[in-house]
């Protein structure tokens, strides 16, 4: 599947992305603080984690999207859980993470759950507009930067209910 608007891509992630998706998700979760809190981890351990990734035959789904600036955004499925979903900073608002979060949609039909810092109110409110609902709330104690969190869960397509 790859989808195309304008000038915006989507497609599957390839090995020759992961470079480009770990610049991203370090550049993207540096312009979040303090809505979300700073990466436990420092550049070379996310280069590290993402060329170890097996976009094609691993247990993780990634979709980039990319336009004449390269990579945009990406995001990433493992199971039934919305793992990552970053947009760079200067191409937040265009509606991207929009088209990435409907071709998590349409690729997990029968629905999928995410993490949400708490704190971070504009991804919060973000996945709430796209029909998100926040399903538990913890005290961080058991997520790596020790951070309350919030599990959003997409049930998928609903069938119209019927008036009798």
């Amino acid at each position: 599947m790859t989808a195309t608007d304008g000038d915006l891509t989507i497609r599957p992630a390839t090995t020759e992305d992961l470079s480009g998706m770990a610049d991203l998700f370090i550049a993207a979760r540096g312009a979040a603080v303090p809505a979300m809190p700073p990466s436990i981890h420092p550049p070379h351990e996310v280069h590290a984690f993402y060329a170890g990734l097996d976009p094609v035959g691993g247990e993780r789904e990634g979709w980039v999207a990319e336009d004449g600036r390269g990579i945009v955004a990406f995001a990433e499925l493992k199971g039934d859980w919305l793992d990552a979903l970053y947009v760079r900073p200067d191409a937040q608002g265009e509606g991207i993470g929009s088209a990435l979060l409907d071709v998590a949609k349409s690729v997990r039909p029968a629905g999928f759950s995410l993490w949400v810092f708490e704190s971070n109110t504009p991804a919060r409110g973000f996945y709430a507009r796209h029909g998100l609902v926040e399903r538990e709330h913890t005290d961080g104690s058991t997520n790596e930067e020790r951070a309350p969190d919030i599990r959003m869960e997409w049930l998928g397509p609903r069938p119209p209910s019927s008036a009798s």
